[in-house]
């Protein structure tokens, strides 16, 4: 075992992870959102740049991958581009940073962050969508902590599922 954070490399995985990962869970967001609007409750690209950033353990890369999974995502829903661009590069940063200070590689601290990014960027969507473009959308904290539970309990088994695909050395 490492003795500190530093000494714990990034994972690497293959390209076509990187590539793969973040377009599958775009293309199943928006197309089982558009037939189970109860699914809308679950962020896969979220989890995606989540997970990216954790592992990573690089904060430039993570938000590359958070700007670029956001604005796809925009693209793909009938908000402004760039809403979810920015709050997903801003959990890229944050989850880069923390996997760079962090243990991340357990259950609980998985758990954790899955539900503390999933808050933060519920609060970064509000604070956009309401006071930078005045647009009323409909919000209840209650909602979100429920989505941050959700959103952690299968952001585990997805980080479990994509912790298969590293690349073996």
């Amino acid at each position: 075992m490492a003795g500190s954070r530093r000494e714990v490399e990034a994972r690497r995985y293959p390209l076509a992870i990187h590539v793969a990962a973040p377009i599958v869970a775009i293309v199943l967001q928006s197309i089982a959102t558009q037939y189970f609007a109860r699914f809308a409750i679950l962020d896969l690209p979220l989890l995606v740049t989540i997970y990216f950033g954790i592992t990573g353990r690089n904060p430039l890369a993570a938000i590359g991958l958070g700007t670029v999974v956001g604005l796809a995502q925009d693209a793909m829903t009938q908000l402004p581009i760039g809403v979810n661009g920015i709050a997903k590069a801003v959990i890229g940063y944050l989850s880069g940073t923390v996997g760079l200070r962090v243990d991340t590689d357990n259950f609980l601290a998985r758990l954790l962050l899955g539900f503390v990014f999933t808050v933060l960027h519920s609060a970064m969507f509000l604070l956009i969508t309401q006071r930078l473009l005045g647009l009323q959308v409909g919000w209840s904290w209650l909602h979100e902590l429920i989505r941050g539970v959700v959103n952690a309990v299968a952001g585990v088994g997805l980080f479990m599922l994509l912790d298969l695909a590293k690349a073996r050395e």
